[in-house]
């Protein structure tokens, strides 16, 4: 329970400082406080901390995916990449709704800092890895700090700015991604590319360059996110919820990524099915055994918005994050790119996602209407993602580039007003959690998508290879190449040699895919035609799934915009509350002292408002 404060002036602005020294550290405003909002200035300065955060965090994904095939080959593992990818999903997916319930009870600040902190430890750590595994393992400590960066940083620009202003914000955050998609290639690409820095693997460098940039992000955020104390609840942490949801994703995850070598209905898969299953089961017994401190609090999912659009995230996670996994890989293997190069082959994407947001951020703030914004941008998500998928070793550039622009244009119509609208249809006391929750469906559609869809690669691209060699072998480029001294000279084609003459040698192991590189053109075309395949493939199966995206997203209801941010929302409904708990404290005061005087009417002359109060109440009700 709360406990009541002494009337104060609350924070005129959430970038008020601690409270008045002999103020209470609890409380709200009365009802004639001053529930303003910060200034621009203000809201600026405290964006430019959340700002490095997501820095953090957005350039780690696009260094990490344009060189997690160097990575993969130098730790002989590249067909384990899901395991790393997965990893970082499953502990960020996890830890974001902990982050948003706990930064309602207790404040953004502390949680934003140590997710921030989290993802620096991380990133060193990551910096050592010897093997994929390991690797995987320390992603996993990453994905815990990950998991704060971004859910915070939306949740207290929510706090900040009502949904009507919230898009001339937007575009802060629009330039933080999309410079760290441009500059994040090109670092990735350098520190990949060498052999040694400072005497390290240059790939280690990826990690370990978030280190600093960690260190500043946590100097700055200290120093200027300043908001208003949140009131002092009695609350318990729901740990049980957080353990069963451990226990439901990770099996599930884990066969996910493992089915294709363990055989989807081998006993380990099905053990893995069954404890997921009763995971998830006791995940739903937890939260409705905690009520309203559940880590996900059952009460939201009446509320048809926030139903609806976990849904539509979920899928969209899992069209958006399995879909692009494989790019870089096409991108790199099929096209021969280094990862410089792949990474900057996709700045079309960002572009598409920048003026997609831009554009529906504008017009939202100008109408107030959003609903059919999610419904375009699911439209446009599968066209791309259709488009992605007859993708050749051949096609060219050019249309990789409008490719991207389309499937980036649908997520940028798409990923900020699923937001927008579940924070405007919340309580703002719920603003954390909701918020978080959001991200967190996204995150699990991610995680499943990225781990199946991965799974799906690597189990056609050897038969698809296999395929493409029956068929271009005995064409006469590759029979030429056959005949060539140099090339049967060259012990980097010595295995594809014994494959196409019948020595009997098995197909080199796609561990590590460098190899294809050192091949001549030749013969290494059936690999990138397999691998092309497989590719189109999955990106296939994501343009089938964003067909039941646009069928949620037609679903969303759509609510008016609020005209206050939500940390004006809070201050008045405390303010709200007080004023009630007041007023009943002086009924129950003004009862109190005229008690004695209706226990004297019991037995002695009382005054005419005297008796008529204790006829009111009857005999016994004072006590």
């Amino acid at each position: 329970m709360s406990t009541t404060p002494a009337p104060r002036v609350a924070p005129p602005t959430a970038t008020s400082g601690p409270p008045t020294p002999g103020a209470p550290a609890t409380g709200a405003p009365t009802s004639g406080a001053s529930t303003a909002g910060p200034s621009h200035r203000e809201i600026v300065t405290i964006l430019a901390g959340l700002m490095l955060g997501m820095f953090l965090g957005a350039l780690d994904q696009t260094i990490v995916a344009t060189s997690i095939r160097t990575i993969g080959d130098d730790l002989q593992g590249l067909s384990l990449q899901a395991w790393v990818t997965t990893a970082y999903l499953m502990t960020s997916t996890i830890a974001t709704p902990l982050y948003g319930k706990l930064s309602d009870i207790y404040g953004r600040k502390p949680f934003y800092l140590l997710a921030i902190s989290l993802f620096v430890v991380g990133s060193l750590l990551c910096g050592t890895a010897d093997s994929m595994y390991q690797l995987a393992v320390y992603r996993g400590v990453q994905g815990l700090g990950a998991g704060g960066l971004m859910a915070l940083a939306i949740t207290i620009l929510g706090d900040l700015v009502p949904p009507r202003e919230r898009a001339r914000y937007q575009a802060y955050f629009l330039a933080v991604w999309g410079t760290s998609s441009v500059i994040g290639p090109v670092i990735g690409g350098f520190f990949a590319g060498a052999d040694s820095i400072l005497g390290l693997d240059g790939w280690r460098w990826i990690f370990l360059v978030n280190v600093p940039l960690g260190a500043l992000a946590i100097a700055v955020v200290a120093r200027v996110l300043h908001l208003p104390p949140v009131r002092r609840v009695q609350h318990r942490i729901d740990w049980p919820g957080a353990l069963m949801l451990v226990v439901g994703l990770v099996p599930l995850l884990l066969v996910a990524e493992q089915g294709r070598e363990w055989g989807w209905t081998s006993p380990r898969a099905l053990l893995c099915y069954a404890v997921g299953l009763v995971g998830l089961g006791l995940f739903v017994v937890a939260e409705v055994v905690a009520k309203k401190d559940a880590l996900l609090p059952l009460h939201l999912f009446r509320n048809k918005t926030f139903s609806v659009g976990a849904g539509a995230n979920v899928v969209i996670g899992l069209g958006m994050f399995g879909g692009l996994a494989t790019l870089p890989l096409y991108l790199q293997i099929a096209k021969g790119m280094t990862p410089t190069e792949a990474g900057l082959t996709l700045i079309p994407f960002t572009f598409g996602i920048m003026a997609g947001s831009i554009i529906t951020g504008q017009l939202t703030s100008r109408t107030g209407r959003y609903k059919w914004f999610p419904v375009i941008g699911t439209v446009l998500m599968g066209l791309g993602a259709l488009m992605f998928s007859r993708l050749t070793p051949d096609t060219a550039l050019v249309e990789v580039f409008a490719d991207s622009i389309v499937f980036g244009l649908g997520l940028g119509f798409t990923m900020q007003p699923l937001v927008l609208a579940v924070q405007n249809a919340v309580p703002v006391q719920d603003m954390g959690v909701a918020t978080s929750s959001s991200l967190f469906f996204r995150q699990v559609g991610g995680t499943l998508g990225t781990a199946v869809f991965l799974s799906i690669l690597f189990t056609t691209v050897g038969d698809n290879i296999r395929d493409a060699f029956a068929r271009l072998a005995g064409t006469d480029d590759f029979q030429a190449a056959l005949a060539d001294p140099a090339v049967v000279a060259d012990p980097a084609n010595a295995p594809v040699l014994e494959m196409a003459q019948g020595g009997g040698g098995a197909m080199p192991s796609l561990d590590d895919s460098s190899f294809i590189n050192a091949l001549d053109p030749r013969l290494a075309r059936p690999f990138l035609d397999g691998f092309a395949e497989s590719i189109s493939s999955v990106l296939l199966i994501a343009a089938a799934v964003m067909v039941l995206g646009v069928v949620l997203t037609v679903l969303l209801p759509e609510l008016p915009l609020r005209n206050v941010s939500g940390i004006q929302g809070r201050l008045e409904d405390e303010a709200a509350a007080d004023k009630a708990a007041a007023e009943a404290s002086a009924t129950a005061a003004a009862a109190g002292a005229a008690e004695p005087t209706g226990a004297a009417a019991a037995g002695l002359p009382a005054s005419g408002s005297d008796a008529s109060r204790t006829e009111d109440h009857g005999p016994g009700d004072g006590h």
